[in-house]
Parts: structure tokens; sequence; C-alpha cells
């Protein structure tokens, strides 16, 4: 059974557990038009606390970050290298700064391509990954088993130090292993 996903959801502890939880479950971004577009994500990677030095938060709060350090639920979309926007959902309790980045859905790879391709900019920033944001996510039921689930260093984050840049905080999988029903986004899709 499909369903949106609520922000109560996505306010964790664990942001590893929570972000290879979102392995599979669908990004549905809504156009000016009403119609919607949905997408099975298929690679993220964890932020979690200010003490993660890859993370926007080891330094503290700033403007650019608030977001992260509100409650989980919201977006933090940010401009990286000048150039690509990068979608983050917050995950942790208020004042805990954790997020996800989004990297990839089935078909498309890169969180700046990712952006690019479903419109996504700054004007989302702090906005609810709720339907009345034009962005949120649901679920279908359809779990990733663990087996398909591949960790991995997170990208580009060198400037954190060796322990933070390899921690194994990318989480992914290729949709053409996960066994679907035909009704679920990643079946149609193929």
């Amino acid at each position: 059974m499909v369903r949106v996903m609520k922000a109560k959801e996505f306010r964790a502890q664990n942001t590893m557990a929570l972000a290879r939880g979102l392995l599979g479950q669908v990004l549905v971004r809504t156009l000016p038009d009403g119609r919607q577009e949905r997408h099975v994500i298929t690679e993220v990677e964890a932020y979690h606390g200010g003490h993660d030095r890859a993370s926007h938060a080891s330094r503290g709060r700033t403007r650019r970050n608030a977001p992260m350090f509100g409650p989980g639920g919201v977006w933090y979309v940010y401009l990286c290298y000048g150039v690509h926007e990068m979608l983050n959902l917050v995950t942790g309790p208020r004042d805990f700064p954790a997020a996800i980045l989004i990297r990839g859905v089935a078909g498309l790879n890169g969180p700046g391509r990712l952006t690019k391709a479903l419109g996504i900019d700054r004007h989302l920033n702090g906005a609810p990954a709720a339907p009345v944001s034009g962005l949120h996510l649901e679920t279908t039921g359809v779990r990733v088993p663990r087996r398909l689930v591949r960790a991995a260093p997170r990208i580009g984050v060198d400037y954190a130090g060796p322990v933070w840049s390899r921690k194994p905080w990318r989480f992914f999988f290729d949709p053409r292993e996960l066994p679907t029903p035909k009704d679920t986004p990643l079946a149609r899709r193929r």
C-alpha cells in the first residue's frame, strides 16, 4: 500500500539506519501543473551530528545549514561548488544536525543531475518533506533486502580527514536486482 511518509518518521538518532531505510522508497515531485513524477531512491549518504567532520554542521549553526538544526522532516537544499543544488532530508531531532543526501534515483545517478532533472533548487530549503511543498516521500511497502544494499565511503569529503571520509555511510543498491510486484514504481520504470 502506497502512503505519504510523515515528518515524525524522519526523526531518528540512527541516521545510518534511516538512510538505508530510504532505499527503495519513492521521491515524489509535484510539478506546477499538478502532475507528479515518482522516482525510486537508489543511493543516499548519511551525515550524523555536529561531530561528523564531513557534515556542514561540524562548525556549528550558520545561516546556510540552519535547516539541519531543526526537527527532521524538512529539506536542506544548498549550492555545491557554485553549480549543483544538493537535496538533503533533515533527520535529527531539533538541535541535533543530521541529514541524508539523496544521491540517486532509479535511472538517474548523481545528486546534481537529480536536482536539475527534477527542478529542485534552494526554494525548497527548509520546506517540509510533504505534498504541500511539492516534494515528498512515499513508501510502497517495498523493503530492499540487506543483502542487496552496498555500503561505501561518502563521496567528495576528503577535507574531513581520513577517519570521517572513510566512514561507509553511503548506501546504494541496483534496482534491477530487486524483485518487485508489477504495480510498483520500480516495475514501471523497467
